[in-house]
């Protein structure tokens, strides 16, 4: 049943384009331990070597086969009350991440789902399991967090919920950047209607 979560949602990350053939990560709490996906695991075709348990507080023997991220989900279930961590890295709220310091959403979903999206990680270096305090302290406050440049955090009690926050994050910023390029495109000189 785990596996078919696990299955079911990086396939629709993978499919939406959320992720790259072996970009982006899963995990799920299970009391102090956590299932998390594997290292340069593909998030679309996910199979029963490609989900790691290992505690949430020690290493064990299948610490070093889980994600590089494995730091900022330890960290986040530490710090908040979620049950599921989805990171992914959609490419539109990406795109905002290099120029933005906050994502707000201006269509009605977004804005209610999600609310404001802090981008953090400016003028820091970001790599994989980096930021993970950072990170976890605002998903305290926040459904889902950008890092600038690398990707999206989103927390829920279960993956869906998780999933459902970087999908509508990804939808929000496509609507920005549809907006932003309108904009753009309209001469100076247009007649206003």
């Amino acid at each position: 049943m785990i596996l078919s979560q696990f299955q079911t949602v990086g396939h629709d990350l993978f499919t939406k384009g959320l992720v790259s053939s072996h970009s982006g990560n899963l995990s799920i709490r299970l009391g102090e331990r956590l299932i998390i996906t594997r290292r340069t695991s593909r998030l679309g075709c996910l199979g029963e070597s490609d989900i790691i348990e290992t505690g949430i507080n020690k290493n064990d023997r299948n610490t070093p086969l889980a994600s590089t991220e494995l730091a900022v989900h330890r960290a986040i279930y530490g710090e908040t009350t979620a049950s599921a961590v989805v990171h992914a890295h959609p490419p539109h709220a990406v795109a905002l991440s290099l120029t933005e310091t906050e994502i707000v959403p201006i269509d009605t979903e977004g804005l209610s789902l999600i609310g404001k999206v802090p981008v953090l990680g400016w003028n820091m270096e970001v790599k994989p399991g980096g930021l993970a305090d950072i990170i976890a302290q605002a998903l305290k406050k926040h459904r889902i967090v950008m890092v600038h440049g690398h990707g999206s955090f989103a927390t829920g009690q279960l993956l869906e919920e998780a999933h459902n926050c970087t999908a509508t994050l990804e939808e929000s910023c496509q609507v920005i950047c549809l907006l932003k390029s309108l904009r753009e495109g309209v001469p100076k000189n247009a007649p206003k209607k």
